[in-house]
């Protein structure tokens, strides 16, 4: 077993390049905190942002900037903000998950397990969704600063390289 989390931690510190979105019908690159924290927290873990992008929720420009981003052999991942909830405008989840090749269930449940931590029963309006755009990471998370916080510290950081390592093979 000490050998496994050896390998995995060696495979956890691969850099990535990265797209960062931001699925949002009001937010500007200077209103946008939660595409902020999620650029600041790839860039501190020595990973490049190679694109970022503020776009609305909207499926079709969004599954043409996720097609681009899937042909681009530079960027590894695609971390995206906002429109998983449930109100009408929110469709990323559909979008997204009906690009995905592969979905990695335990993202999502992990998410959520932690966020039932931090805002109790409400974390069931969050329908983050994770996968592999053919061999793409596709991570999505709720525009709140909180969210994108507990996503990216908890769970991203720590795994963005392994799973991208995973995905390549």
């Amino acid at each position: 077993m000490v050998d496994s989390v050896a390998d995995h931690r060696a495979q956890g510190g691969q850099r990535c390049g990265c797209c960062v979105i931001t699925v949002s019908d009001t937010r500007t690159v200077e209103t946008d905190t939660g595409g902020a924290l999620v650029v600041e927290r790839l860039t501190a873990a020595g990973h490049e942002i190679l694109r970022r992008e503020i776009i609305s929720d909207n499926p079709e420009p969004l599954i043409a900037l996720l097609r681009q981003c899937e042909s681009d052999a530079n960027i590894q991942a695609v971390l995206l903000t906002g429109g998983t909830g449930i109100a009408r405008r929110d469709q990323t989840f559909e979008t997204v998950r009906g690009l995905l090749n592969k979905i990695i269930p335990g993202y999502g449940e992990l998410f959520r397990s932690l966020s039932y931590a931090e805002i109790g029963s409400a974390t069931i309006l969050s329908r983050t969704v994770g996968g592999l755009m053919s061999q793409t990471v596709v991570l999505t998370m709720p525009g709140s600063p909180k969210a994108v916080k507990l996503a990216m510290d908890k769970i991203i950081v720590p795994e963005l390289g392994h799973l991208v390592h995973e995905a390549n093979k």
